[in-house]
């Protein structure tokens, strides 16, 4: 039996809830691994050899190794988690979040000290303005 869940239809948005939680349950304990520096260090000398010592997916291995974020939360990973590939790489979580928008660091903080984005495109599909 699954759950009805109108949450789901934010559109450009991807709802971190159980289901996402359990398929990215490895990618996030990989990414928790990041916070000792033993493993950042194992890591960064031999990402694959890393990566392959989880039991996560092919794609959600391939995403890290692309540092595609937007990718990796598609595959269950949560961006409080996926924020300590960032800080291992030494770049801060404006400089993550800028690109995964696609925008320079400076748009982005640029943007969000202007209040962040228009509301418009961010409502559910179903949802009256």
């Amino acid at each position: 039996m699954s759950l009805d869940k109108p949450y789901m239809d934010v559109p450009g948005t991807t709802i971190f809830d159980a289901d996402m939680s359990r398929q990215g349950y490895h990618l996030n304990q990989f990414c928790m691994s990041l916070m000792k520096a033993e493993n950042r260090a194992r890591f960064k000398a031999d990402e694959r050899a890393y990566l392959d010592e989880w039991p996560m997916s092919e794609e959600q291995k391939q995403a890290v190794l692309d540092r595609d974020l937007n990718r990796c939360i598609q595959l269950g990973g949560n961006i409080y988690f996926l924020a300590k590939i960032g800080a291992t790489d030494g770049k801060s979580f404006q400089q993550m979040a800028g690109s995964m928008t696609g925008m320079s660091e400076d748009a982005y903080r640029d943007m969000m000290v202007k209040g962040g984005r228009s509301i418009e495109g961010n409502r559910y599909t179903g949802e009256k303005k």
